[in-house]
C-alpha cells in the first residue's frame, strides 16, 4: 500500500515538477515520504501579483489554491481560490526567492501553518463542489469551504482553472498570539525585482 501510495504522489507531482528547472530553484523536488495527516500551510508569493497559495495536505501531495486577495475572517467575504498543480509535502516548509524568470518566481514566504480537518470525506466532498473543514492554525482558527463555482466540462477539481470561493463558514478567529489577516497588499511582503 506504502508504494502505490508513493507512486500516486509521483504522479500527481508529474505538471509540478514540469514546470520548474531544479537547477536554478530551491524549491523542494518532492523526495519526501508520504505520511497520513492533514496539514495545511498558506504562504505568501510576491510573484508577478502578490497573491496567497492555499495548500491542503490529501493522499501523498499538498492540494493547492491560488488566492489573489487572501484569506478573510469574516463568513460573508468571498475569496477567489483558482486550483493549481499538487505540490509535493515538502513545500509546506519552503520559504525563498524562486528566481525571476522561473515559474512562479518571486518571495515565498509562510504566512500560516497548522492542521486542517474535512467534514466527513474529503475526497467525495471534492468531487460533488463543496468541501467543508476546520483550520487549526497559527494565525486562523475555524470552519471554511472550497466551493466550486464554475466549471470546465469535466466538471472536477482536476488542476486545471477550477475557481473555488474560500469563504469562512463559522466567525474565524485569530489566534491569541495577535497575528493579523491582511486588509489589503500593504501588508505585504514586496517583490524581490
Amino acid at each position: 500500500m506504502a508504494a502505490s501510495a508513493s507512486a500516486s504522489a509521483s504522479a500527481k507531482l508529474a505538471k509540478y515538477r514540469s514546470k520548474r528547472d531544479f537547477r536554478r530553484t530551491a524549491e523542494p523536488r518532492g523526495e519526501a515520504r508520504a505520511q497520513a495527516g492533514h496539514r495545511f500551510v498558506i504562504q505568501q508569493h510576491a510573484a508577478r501579483r502578490m497573491h496567497y497559495d492555499f495548500r491542503l495536505e490529501l493522499d501523498g501531495v499538498l492540494l493547492s489554491w491560488s488566492v489573489p486577495k487572501g484569506p478573510s475572517l469574516s463568513p460573508r467575504d468571498r475569496r477567489l481560490a483558482v486550483r493549481t498543480e499538487d505540490h509535493p509535502l515538502d513545500y509546506a516548509d519552503f520559504e525563498g526567492v524562486i528566481p525571476q524568470g522561473e515559474y512562479g518566481g518571486g518571495t515565498v514566504v509562510v504566512w500560516d501553518r497548522g492542521t486542517w480537518q474535512p467534514q466527513g470525506d474529503a475526497r467525495d466532498a471534492m468531487a460533488k463542489g463543496k468541501l467543508t473543514f476546520a483550520l487549526h492554525g497559527e494565525k486562523l482558527r475555524g470552519r471554511w469551504h472550497l466551493v466550486r463555482t464554475r466549471c470546465q466540462r469535466p466538471c472536477s477539481f482536476a488542476p486545471s482553472s477550477v475557481n473555488v470561493s474560500l469563504p469562512a463558514a463559522s466567525p474565524a478567529r485569530p489566534s491569541p498570539s495577535g497575528s493579523h489577516v491582511p486588509r489589503s497588499h500593504t501588508d505585504t511582503v514586496p517583490p524581490p525585482y
